[in-house]
């Protein structure tokens, strides 16, 4: 208690947090200061892929900290090269762009998509699309781009040059793009802070031909859903899409910070030196943690990571209290019949597993890895939770 009392003198008061101090843990389960346990089916909202501590990235980090943690991006680094070498290989895109987390990346992919449009159309081309219902962070521009209006009311005047499309109404796209001066389209193929939302294969392929016959970057915000989350390595590959920028963060660190902003063919030599910068963007411990992470999403856990999703819908999606469950893989949104979302937390939490909230949903985003018997255990106190 001592903790949570100091936190309150001290910290800031962006959070709401959960009365639990967590002091250690190891893969998916977690101790707080009163020794209890937890299994973790949050994962620092899909950060710690593979769980706590985890041996290959502990040793990976451990290493590249007593060697060399930091330098300026005024010298090459071999973790920052290499991870920049497995994304575009894995995804088929040009070059990378490293920041510390989701927004700064979704920043670059705004500054990526303004200069572009510039170059080619003119200034005047500017305005981003996104989707009503989306979060892309917490600066002042990426929560201009952000579609929902509570998230703006305290901090006007915001970045201008935005407009927000209905989602998975691909008319209303059509209709910005016609009468708005466009530079890109930034949208999340599952709105993760929006509620666990899916769009819908065909509607991700209609926005993808609307920018190409617009020549308008298309921007594929893979904050939460990347990395393997979703049972593929980034979510718009479920709909074979081939975006000009991908924007990630979260879970491809492990738990340290770091973002990036993958850029695409067409757009891969727009910014050049002085464009843009980061000052512990690429640092070679976070990067070498991230290494370890992406040499590990195989094949063979992605499958993993499908099947385990299907195990969590087959098991709600009739379970008595739940009105349905959405979501891809290991990204799953919960909408309980009658109880709130976060009654059902609490209830979970008192019994020993740690879930989330996302909007009015119960959000669950386990470690990738998360063993068979510790995940289906915890469902057993899910289901309770939601009856």
């Amino acid at each position: 208690m001592k903790i949570q009392q100091l936190d309150k003198t001290y910290i800031a008061g962006t959070y709401g947090r959960f009365p639990v101090t967590l002091v250690s843990g190891k893969g998916s389960r977690v101790v707080d200061e009163n020794g209890k346990e937890y299994t973790d089916l949050g994962s620092g909202i899909a950060v710690t892929s593979f769980g706590i501590a985890d041996g290959a990235w502990t040793e990976a980090v451990t290493r590249q900290l007593t060697t060399l943690q930091h330098t300026s991006n005024l010298y090459y680094t071999e973790p920052c090269v290499r991870l920049a070498q497995m994304l575009c290989e894995r995804t088929g895109m040009k070059k990378v762009f490293f920041g510390n987390s989701g927004a700064e990346a979704n920043e670059c992919a705004i500054k990526v998509a303004r200069k572009y449009a510039a170059e080619k159309k003119g200034s005047e081309n500017c305005v981003i699309i996104t989707l009503k219902n989306s979060f892309h962070g917490r600066t002042l521009t990426t929560l201009a781009a952000t579609g929902q209006d509570h998230y703006h009311e305290l901090f006007q005047p915001l970045t201008p040059g935005f407009a927000h499309a209905e989602p998975n109404d691909l008319k209303d796209m059509e209709r910005l793009l016609d009468t708005l001066p466009a530079a890109g389209i930034l949208l999340e193929c599952i709105q993760g802070e929006g509620g666990v939302k899916v769009m819908e294969d065909e509607y991700l392929r209609g926005v993808e031909r609307l920018a190409k016959e617009r020549d308008v970057l298309l921007m594929i915000d893979e904050v939460q859903t990347g990395n393997g989350r979703t049972g593929d390595f980034y979510a718009y590959m479920h709909a074979g899409l081939h975006p000009d920028v991908v924007s990630t963060a979260k879970g491809l660190g492990g738990g340290l910070p770091i973002g990036a902003c993958l850029i695409g063919e067409k757009a891969q030599n727009v910014l050049g030196p002085g464009d843009h910068g980061s000052t512990f963007g690429g640092n070679p411990v976070a990067c070498a943690g991230a290494v370890s992470i992406i040499g590990r999403v195989t094949d063979d856990l992605l499958e993993e990571v499908r099947q385990k999703g299907d195990l969590i819908r087959e098991t709600l999606k009739d379970a008595p209290g739940v009105r349905e469950v959405t979501g891809r893989g290991l990204m799953v949104g919960i909408l309980p019949e009658t109880k709130s979302a976060s009654d059902v937390v609490k209830a979970c939490m008192e019994a020993g597993v740690l879930c989330l909230t996302a909007k009015d949903r119960v959000r669950l985003l386990p470690a990738l890895n998360i063993p068979q018997e510790e995940l289906e255990s915890a469902l057993r106190v899910l289901v309770k939770a939601l009856a």
